[in-house]
This record gives C-alpha cells, structure tokens and sequence, in this order.
C-alpha cells in the first residue's frame, strides 16, 4: 500500500485568490517511510505573500521570485502522487488549494476520497484536543523541536510520524530514515533461567492401591501394542491381572 504524506504552505488563506508557494511530501509504502520524497517552491506569479502568512511559514516574495510556477512543477506533483492514497492535516485546506492550481491548468480534480484528513481522525481519537501538529508531537513524543517556522517537507515529515501512532501503530523510524535490509537492527534476545527447587518431601499420592489396580487390568485389556503398554513405566500390566 503507497501512501503520500503532503502539505502546502500558501500565500493566504484564500484558495480562490491566493496561491500555493511551497509542497512537501514524504512516501510511504506499508506504513514504512521509502526515503523518497517531494519537495518544491513555487513562484506565486504576482501574489503576494499575505504578512500573516509570511509570519507563519517565513517564506517571502523575494525568496519565490527566481522559483518555478505551478504549471511548470504540476506534471511532477502528478507523478509523485500518482496512484497512492493522500494524506494531510487539516487536508480540505491543502486540496482546496491543489485543485484550484489545478482548474487553472484545466486539470481535473483531486476527488476528496482519495484523502485523509488526520486532524479528522485526532479529533475522534483525542477528541478533548488540541490536536494541532505540534500538539500530537507533544502527545506521540515525538520530537519537533527543530520546527520554529512551518515547512511543508518537515511538516509532512512530522505528520508522517503522527499518522501512524494515530492509526495505532508505532513511529515508522527515528528521524523517517528510509528501509532497508542491509539497515535492520540486530535483536537482541535475553535468555532467563528459573531454577526450580526440590521439593523436601513428596507429596501424598491421590491414587489409591485399588484404582492403580483397576486401572492396569483395563490397560491390559487393551492389548500388547495399546499406548499405555509402551509408554508406562509400572510393572507389566499382565502381573496386575493376577
């Protein structure tokens, strides 16, 4: 199963006039994270960075001016997500945002269903919240302090992590390093020994005389090739008889 982790940072928050400045996304395939990843900035073509945003993600104007558009990185995107399912925080936002670029292209949409929305899933899951990605690093413990400004490859990354503690498995790896064979970790086995002590004296016997007896003639009634004539270790069975 191939999964992509994305996420946009944009010009502001208004997907009809506003513009997507930068996509991060991270591959996942089996919930493992493959080392690929995707990762752009984009020239707003004459959309200014709205200060709130600027303040945000810190991506300026002048840092997108020598980048390339959208329609110039579109077919790329395509092919990196071509065939997986998405998965976003707070996902309508960034689809909201993709299909817009897209319908200017004349391309059709994304369709909602192909997306998750893992603001959706941590609000059913811890729905007291906050549920915020900073917040789910907080409570996956899983470590954030390099983010002092949004970025859409280190969010994807971060989301990646808290994605799969939230469909209840473990972090897929420290830091998202990518797998493979010659990387597994050796195991380490702890052997345990448990010494079990003689009793002082035996305990009484349940049996009594005459059900052993009864129970060795019935043996015997079996014949020489039953089980219990091979494997008892009483007294031949035919002595019981007498």
């Amino acid at each position: 199963m191939r999964e992509i982790i994305f996420d946009t940072e944009t010009t502001g928050l208004d997907s009809r006039e506003d513009r997507i400045i930068e996509i991060g996304g991270v591959e996942l395939v089996n919930r493992f994270p493959t080392g690929r990843t995707f990762h752009v900035y984009i020239n707003p073509q004459g959309r200014s960075v709205h200060p709130e945003a600027l303040a945000v993600h810190g991506i300026s104007n002048e840092r997108l001016a020598s980048e390339p558009t959208f329609p110039e990185i579109a077919e790329r995107f395509l092919e990196f997500i071509d065939g997986a399912k998405l998965i976003a925080h707070n996902a309508m936002f960034d689809l909201g945002f993709i299909n817009a670029e897209f319908a200017r292209l004349g391309h059709p949409s994304i369709e909602a269903e192909r997306v998750v929305d893992t603001l959706a899933l941590a609000r059913r899951k811890h729905p007291m919240g906050p549920n915020s990605l900073d917040a789910l690093c907080r409570r996956y413990g899983i470590n954030n302090s390099h983010r002092e400004l949004h970025g859409a490859l280190l969010d994807s990354e971060l989301l990646a992590e808290v994605y799969i503690e939230l469909i209840g498995g473990k972090q897929a790896a420290l830091g998202l390093e990518p797998v493979a064979n010659e990387r597994l970790e050796t195991v380490v086995a702890t052997r345990i020994e448990i010494s079990i002590a003689a009793r002082p004296a035996p305990l009484a016997p349940r049996l009594t005389e005459e059900e052993r007896a009864a129970h060795a003639n019935l043996v015997a009634a079996l014949g020489e090739n039953a089980i219990w004539q091979r494997f008892s270790a009483s007294e031949p069975l035919t002595k019981a008889r007498a």
